[in-house]
């Protein structure tokens, strides 16, 4: 062991996968000290049923444009599969390590209990652990009093520049004869997969095209689950892992929207922007919202869990055209728009009369874009368990009917659907048995049948939940939620 190694700063990666306005690693570098960056693929994380194989190979193949990135200043980041204590206890053999620099994350229950034992670990180790805000969130917050003010300060300042200077970041070399003592995973990802490419390059490029043309279609197309695909920025994956920070992306919006004629489809964006900040710091505030609803009168709340509701809704076996084709998608490409995450996690908490949290850890795994501070709020709330949202059951059909009229979305991902007239592909439930014959297509064999009545699931869901709203301590939950997390300058 060599005792009393050459100094350095070390930076953790974590849900910040980029070099540019990265606080952490501008204030390592400021600070004059040679500096390590590393990546700890967690083994706490890699076991989490929230997370799935697509998730990691985003994260490498981040890794694999950074390490580009960092070729012309001879230094890489340094991969390794572990846990964080670990790791430190190794790199303290070969190098004096004082202080570390990581963002503040509002992760799920394990990284929170991670991050209080590794807190304990520095203080021991008389190693100081420097946290930076992340994407305008804050620590510690008892109230939205001056939530907005301290938002805005972030949003306003300039995006952190990368500018190391010569040999300020270990050596290629260096960091190899480091990997020789750890476990380096292979960072070699498919080369052909459904999935949106990982790394700040791809996502940069989705946002030049989206501020160069693609956003005029924003508000039209938000809300449909085809065309969304191209109207929509697409850069919640980006964001989510750090590729891009809201900051940078809020800027070029904002820059464009002052010479830009289309100027209503940049502010609805811009406006996504804080309330992605808005929902991060809720989640923040109330980490417990990761199991139990965050109006403790719903907890009273029971449904019966049918596996067999369950595995056809997580299939896109349901017999609802709109539904099963958005689980298709989700299952195969991991994305889907927001209208449509919203209907599907209506339909299993309402119709199937499902927990919520039965379909949380799905979601997770299929949702590239997974970033916990959106997740569970916005479960919750589609589930109507916050008793401060209005309750909104969203009709399959209508749904369908409104945003894929021609059924192009649900033809593309239900193919037994395909050669059905329009109506039929959106309630194939409705053909006779002769129509059936003329079609050469059998319901209940080609396709299910509906598993549930929609009317029916739907008037019970409602009924219940209005009834609950009634109760003595879901109101004084509801006020308790609104006092704490209502922004002042509403």
């Amino acid at each position: 062991m060599i005792i009393n190694g050459p100094k350095i700063n070390l930076v953790w990666l974590k849900r910040d996968l980029r070099l540019e306005d990265n606080e952490a690693i501008f204030n390592s570098i400021a600070s004059g000290k040679q500096t390590l960056l590393l990546y700890v693929f967690e083994t706490i994380l890699l076991e989490d049923n929230h997370y799935s194989e697509r998730h990691w190979n985003f994260i490498k193949e981040s890794i694999r444009d950074l390490n580009e990135r960092l070729k012309p200043l001879n230094s890489k980041i340094l991969s390794v599969e572990a846990d964080m204590i670990s790791v430190v206890n190794k790199l303290i053999e070969f190098y004096t390590v004082r202080d570390i620099y990581s963002h503040q994350e509002t992760g799920i229950l394990v990284t929170y209990n991670r991050d209080k034992a590794f807190k304990r670990y520095c203080k021991n180790n008389l190693i100081k652990w420097h946290e930076n805000i992340n994407n305008g969130v804050q620590r510690g917050l008892k109230n939205r009093d001056k939530w907005t003010e301290l938002c805005n300060t972030y949003f306003e300042k300039e995006p952190l520049p990368f500018t190391p200077s010569k040999n300020q970041l270990l050596s290629i070399d260096e960091i190899e004869n480091l990997e020789k003592v750890l476990s380096v995973p292979s960072l070699s990802t498919p080369k052909e997969s459904p999935f949106q490419k990982g790394g700040r390059t791809t996502g940069l490029r989705y946002l030049n095209t989206f501020l160069n043309k693609r956003y005029e279609n924003y508000m039209f197309h938000i809300s449909k689950p085809e065309l969304a695909r191209k109207g929509c920025s697409r850069l919640s994956p980006y964001i989510a892992w750090g590729n891009l920070s809201i900051r940078e992306v809020y800027r070029k919006a904002y820059i464009l929207k002052q010479t830009s004629k289309h100027k209503k489809p940049l502010e609805a964006f811009m406006s996504r922007l804080r309330w992605q900040a808005h929902f991060i710091q809720k989640f923040e505030m109330e980490h417990t919202m990761q199991e139990e609803s965050i109006n403790k009168g719903f907890h009273k709340l029971k449904k019966d869990i049918s596996k067999q509701y369950q595995d056809a809704w997580k299939s896109g076996q349901t017999g609802f055209p709109l539904i099963d084709a958005c689980m298709r998608c989700l299952n195969e490409t991991g994305y889907l728009n927001f209208r449509m995450r919203a209907l599907v996690v209506s339909f299993f908490t309402h119709n199937l009369w499902q927990p919520w949290q039965e379909c949380s850890q799905h979601l997770s795994r299929m949702f590239l874009d997974f970033e916990p501070g959106i997740h569970f709020p916005q479960l919750q709330m589609q589930a109507g368990e916050t008793g401060t949202n209005m309750l909104r059951i969203y009709n399959p059909i209508k749904n369908g009917l409104e945003h894929d009229p021609e059924a192009n979305f649900i033809k593309k991902w239900v193919p037994e659907l395909k050669n059905l007239e329009t109506p039929f592909a959106h309630e194939p439930y409705l053909m006779t048995q002769m129509e059936q014959q003329l079609y050469n297509f059998h319901l209940g064999e080609d396709y299910p049948n509906p598993i549930i009545d929609s009317e029916q699931t739907r008037k019970k869901a409602s009924d219940t939940l209005w009834n609950l709203r009634k109760n003595t301590l879901v109101r004084t939950e509801s006020n308790r939620i609104l006092k704490k997390h209502t922004l002042r300058n509403k």
